[in-house]
């Protein structure tokens, strides 16, 4: 959301002086504090603007620490003196994703030989790359992406992507010119806030609440083939931070009020379905947006009192998100059937009411541009993304799979898979 994969690497000059940059791994005890600082002074917006601000809650690798395998690099300048000066950041992660589909030529998918299995490619992640702006176009973002690709190499990485604002132009041009990414998706990042009113649900429905195992077979049957899937999905569903994986179905096409089990339902599924998941990054990192003025904020602060004293009516308030306020990451998001539209937009309202419940203020999702769910997300313009970017790079010369043969040059699907550890 805010904190996108990458900024803060372009900028003013800086430097002079006989210096050596340093890229070595973050060491918890000794860089927290500086890291912090380095962080703080990235994030100074626009005088007279609004910014978003980041709190990382005292851990500077939270966002990569639930993935299989992760590292964080700092960037050292050392003097003449041997005084030592962080003046940048990055973070990285590998896991094994979908990147593509094909049909089974050994048997293994005998119930159904015509249904396509997952090619599976290890995938790297690059985010959090900052660079003091004191110290910015002197390279030290360039170095730092290549230590950290050379980490991706050595762990087996086949590709590489990173995820930016389209009109973050100093961020694009260190990836598309300097270190050969090419831009690849254009997902839309949808946030809606949590009004002091619960939303009201449709009657007429049925919305149950699924156990890990059982959410881990029904993702496995029906979205494996999507791309960016993760294969370690399980992990996702078990973590802590995952607070549930919920199907919501209509009672007049499925009456029964008990949940059958994924295998059951899918073997013989309603009309329409609908499914999503929540994952809790309140516990991770807060949010706050600074620089608006006290015209701004009272307004926002009275559409509140007004939606809490009279919440039959509905109205949207504009949430509290002028200090510290975390949110909720909708993930795994699916259905079929003429009504899945309507059935995901209650979910997204289950999902809001669940947000209400624990204290945050906006509940957020990341889809595919060509999403046909899309329509049924609720979601504020001037809160969300309609088009985020996403470049990625081939970093190895073979392929896990020829079937696919070089993913960078694969158009895009309907759907993604957006895994809520990289949020």
């Amino acid at each position: 959301m805010g904190d996108k994969g990458v900024g803060g690497v372009g900028g003013g000059g800086g430097g002079g002086g006989r210096v050596v940059v340093v890229v070595r791994k973050f060491d918890h005890e000794k860089d927290s504090r500086r890291v912090e600082e380095v962080e703080r002074r990235c994030e100074v917006g626009p005088s007279g603007e609004l910014s978003l601000f980041t709190d990382l809650l005292g851990d500077p690798i939270c966002r990569v620490r639930h993935s299989p395998s992760f590292l964080m690099l700092v960037a050292e300048m050392v003097g003449e003196g041997k005084e030592k000066e962080i003046v940048g950041m990055i973070r990285g992660c590998i896991k094994t994703v979908t990147c593509g589909r094909k049909l089974s030529r050994n048997g293994r998918n005998s119930n159904d030989p015509t249904k396509p299995l997952p090619v599976y490619t290890k995938l790297a992640y690059i985010l959090g790359l900052r660079v003091s702006p004191s110290h910015r176009r002197m390279g030290i973002g360039l170095k730092l992406v290549c230590k950290m690709e050379e980490w991706f190499r050595e762990n087996g990485a086949e590709y590489s992507y990173i995820a930016t604002e389209n009109d973050n132009q100093a961020s694009v041009s260190l990836f598309t010119d300097k270190c050969g990414y090419s831009k690849f998706r254009t997902p839309s990042i949808l946030v809606n806030p949590v009004f002091a009113h619960k939303v009201r649900l449709p009657k007429r429905l049925h919305i149950f609440k699924l156990s890990p195992s059982d959410a881990e077979s029904f993702y496995r049957r029906r979205f494996s083939t999507t791309e960016f899937f993760p294969r370690d999905i399980d992990s996702v569903l078990n973590n802590k931070l995952s607070l549930g994986t919920f199907v919501a179905v209509y009672s007049d096409s499925y009456p029964t009020e008990s949940w059958p089990g994924s295998d059951s339902f899918l073997s013989d599924p309603p009309e329409s379905w609908a499914v999503l998941s929540v994952w809790n990054c309140k516990d991770v990192f807060t949010l706050e947006v600074r620089g608006a003025s006290r015209v701004k904020r009272g307004f926002a602060k009275t559409t509140r009192l007004v939606d809490k004293a009279l919440p039959w009516l509905q109205l949207p308030s504009v949430p509290e998100v002028f200090r510290p306020f975390g949110l909720h990451f909708m993930y795994g998001l699916g259905g079929e059937g003429p009504r899945a539209v309507k059935l995901v937009k209650a979910l997204c309202g289950h999902a809001h009411n669940l947000a209400k419940e624990r204290g945050c203020g906006v509940v957020a999702t990341e889809v595919s541009s060509r999403e046909p769910l899309k329509l049924g997300i609720p979601h504020w313009k001037r809160l969300s993304c309609a088009e985020d970017l996403w470049c990625i790079k081939r970093l190895g010369e073979d392929y896990s799979d020829g079937s696919v043969g070089d993913w960078t040059k694969s158009p895009p699907g309907l759907s993604i898979f957006v895994d809520p550890r990289e949020f």
